[in-house]
């Protein structure tokens, strides 16, 4: 998968542990995520995305990559290919500098990434959000991402990509 060409609006390029300062501060732009998803982040806490998986899966089928405008860091995106089936592709965090936010960015990262993933041959795309988090089950209801179930404090949710 090459996440550089998810968009020409906006450049994608994967993390590395040398952007841990950049994704530190859009995270700390974000409290009412970590409200509804305590711990409040760390440096560490962002270390561990770039290794953390779900089970049966390796770091080959992990993508932690960034959205920049104008070299700033706008949004990040952890993702996992063909999880939890070889359809769907896996959204294990989203995140917008909450400066852009409220500014239909989000919304447009997610279409250049439902094409984008459309293009590869995936059919579906799941992500979980914290059941009690208005600001993150608003954003992905505006985005027409459905609730398949509930599980403990998180609504399972899914993009079915429409395959015209």
């Amino acid at each position: 998968m090459n996440i550089e060409q998810i968009s020409s609006q906006f450049q994608t390029r994967l993390l590395n542990l040398n952007d841990i300062d950049c994704i530190y501060r859009l995270c700390c732009s974000n409290p009412i995520f970590y409200q509804y998803h305590p711990p409040f982040v760390t440096k560490e806490s962002i270390a561990e995305i770039f290794t953390a998986l779900p089970p049966n899966k390796t770091l080959a089928d992990k993508f932690f990559f960034g959205f920049f405008q104008n070299s700033q860091l706008l949004a990040i995106m952890d993702l996992v290919s063909s999880y939890p089936d070889t359809d769907t592709v896996y959204i294990g965090l989203f995140m917008i500098d909450c400066s852009f936010q409220n500014k239909g960015i989000g919304s447009a990262i997610i279409q250049k990434c439902i094409a984008f993933f459309k293009s590869l041959g995936y059919s579906k795309i799941r992500l979980a959000s914290d059941c009690n988090n208005p600001q993150s089950n608003t954003f992905w209801e505006k985005n027409q991402f459905i609730v398949l179930f509930s599980k403990q404090n998180y609504l399972v949710r899914e993009y079915t990509i429409n395959p015209q």
